[in-house]
């Protein structure tokens, strides 16, 4: 999934471009409303995030822009510009959200999670649930269920899952993780992809200790082990 941020700060823009990144999302950056409708244009993203005050164009009129030929396409406002006149304007032009600066880090994903429920399960075919072992994973609400319990996941963590999951039994060597999982682009880190799979056990583990739904397979990568 491809998100689109515009934002004339760069300190910002950057933050929330890693932080995206960092979820599972790929991002395409626009430092002005100018520049958002043409990397808009060239990219077709699925999700907008649009700062109010840009040069040139203001996220208003971006918003406007794009909504009158994408009426479904989810768009976020993160602005500066908190008044209560602002977010009515915001929600008139079709935005989907607005959330005001100083933000913190877990409400934008917060946000951005919800959006990308709300897109996946509108697409004409959402992505099935599957099960690994006594885990329910829900790809199309970004969660995995055990009995009662309810997990959150990341776009990433449903990825790894996902071609863990395809490939029963079988090791799956790092560089096919990444490349599922961070995209072509992404530059592979052993240490990048341990430290999220690890992460990513302590949520969905049932234990631990001794690993079953994510197994390390030495000098390879990792695997997942069906129950017999």
């Amino acid at each position: 999934m491809k998100i689109l941020i515009a934002e004339d700060d760069l300190y910002t823009r950057d933050g929330l471009a890693e932080v995206m990144r960092e979820e599972g999302y790929d991002v395409v950056t626009a430092s002005c409303g100018r520049s958002a409708l043409e990397i808009f244009e060239s990219h077709r993203p699925d999700c907008v995030c649009l700062d109010i005050m840009m040069p040139e164009q203001s996220g208003f009129e971006v918003c406007k822009k794009i909504r009158a030929q994408h009426p479904n396409l989810p768009i976020l406002f993160i602005s500066a510009k908190s008044e209560e006149v602002d977010r009515l304007v915001g929600f008139e032009l079709g935005a989907d959200d607005f959330i005001s600066k100083p933000f913190s880090v877990r409400e934008v994903i917060a946000r951005i999670r919800a959006v990308t429920r709300r897109n996946m399960s509108q697409q004409p075919k959402p992505p099935q649930a599957f099960q690994m072992g006594d885990l329910e994973v829900l790809p199309a609400e970004l969660r995995a269920k055990r009995d009662s319990e309810v997990i959150e996941l990341s776009l990433r963590d449903v990825k790894i899952l996902e071609v863990l999951h395809s490939r029963p039994g079988q090791p799956v060597d790092r560089r096919d993780l990444f490349k599922h999982a961070w995209g072509e682009k992404y530059l592979p880190s052993s240490r990048t992809l341990d430290q999220h799979v690890s992460q990513l056990r302590k949520r969905v583990g049932n234990d631990p200790r001794h690993p079953k739904l994510i197994q390390t397979v030495h000098g390879v990568g990792y695997r997942y082990e069906p129950d017999e």
